[in-house]
């Protein structure tokens, strides 16, 4: 049931980096072969002039495997895993670089040292986890949210989830994306309270005039298949036509996108967004193309200058 499609980065999401421009980007703990490689493909895409923090040998080391001239940029020497965060979150924090790119290194480090109130790293809004999912080069983008940050939110901050994909959305050149809130049904019971949460969306998103049709609760089958919603006699504009999955809880996403890659061979690109530097966040077993695309990702999700 694995498969074994090779993954494979969407021209969609380079093609729109593209168009930033090269922006200077942290390497936290890149002293291994996937975060090499994927930099380095980054690099020569234009889409980032890079900063190594990690173990500079090692650094080194990686980049001589892959032919890779690293003289011009920058390393900053760091042996211990656990300091490299700090380093990096505080040159986000003095406008030195622009994202913050997890090489190899635990999430929880990393996120806790870009959360640190005083790098002034956490606006208003409130950090939340995007997957932009492709199987093949030119295919249209499936939007996950959160399966990485936020694990158990409450309306508040699943209101704050949703802003931030409709903003990811809009700059990927969605100009109203439909988001279909996640429940394991499409009626509103008070035995799931994720059916009703996903109701309270769908009215607030109305009320606050969210540019996206928002509908919920709706199961999985109902969001994504127009046959099943039409069996089941569902009728509105987000059934079936889903571009953004608003997920009850951090298991349901997570094992959501796990499955597409595992079983589909899907490119996940994953990013945090709503704080000043997006941050991009992959398993530690994530390919270089999956990695690629996240950088990639994260561009795109930077305001322009």
């Amino acid at each position: 049931m694995l498969s074994n499609k090779k993954i494979i980065c969407p021209n969609n999401l380079i093609n729109v980096a593209k168009k930033k421009g090269t922006v200077n980007a942290a390497i936290v703990n890149a002293g291994e072969i996937f975060p090499m490689e994927s930099v380095h493909k980054a690099v020569q895409q234009n889409l980032i002039n890079p900063t190594f923090v990690g173990n500079e040998n090692e650094i080194k080391k990686y980049a001589d495997k892959l032919n890779w001239d690293i003289s011009n940029y920058k390393i900053i020497n760091e042996k211990n895993e656990d300091s490299t965060a700090p380093i990096a979150a505080k040159l986000a924090s003095e406008d030195k670089v622009k994202i913050i790119v997890k090489g190899h290194i635990h999430t929880d480090v990393l996120m806790k040292a870009v959360l640190k109130r005083d790098l002034n790293l956490i606006g208003k809004k409130r950090l939340s986890h995007i997957w932009h999912m492709t199987i093949d080069k030119d295919d249209k983008p499936f939007i996950i949210t959160d399966g990485v940050v936020n694990v158990l939110p409450k309306l508040e901050v699943k209101m704050h989830i949703l802003r931030n994909a409709v903003d990811f959305a809009n700059k990927i050149g969605i100009s109203r994306p439909k988001v279909a809130v996640l429940s394991a049904t499409e009626e509103i019971l008070e035995s799931v309270p994720s059916s009703i949460d996903a109701d309270k969306i769908t009215k607030r998103a109305k009320e606050e005039n969210i540019n996206a049709d928002v509908f919920g609760p709706l199961a999985f089958d109902n969001s994504v298949s127009k046959k099943s919603a039409a069996i089941k006699k569902i009728k509105n504009d987000v059934s079936g036509n889903t571009d953004i999955l608003l997920v009850p809880n951090v298991e349901a996403g997570n094992a959501l996108v796990k499955m597409m890659i595992y079983f589909m061979g899907a490119c996940a690109a994953g990013v945090v967004l709503g704080g000043k530097a997006p941050v991009v966040i992959t398993s530690r077993s994530d390919e270089s193309e999956a990695r690629l695309a996240s950088i990639a990702a994260a561009v795109v999700s930077l305001n322009k200058n």
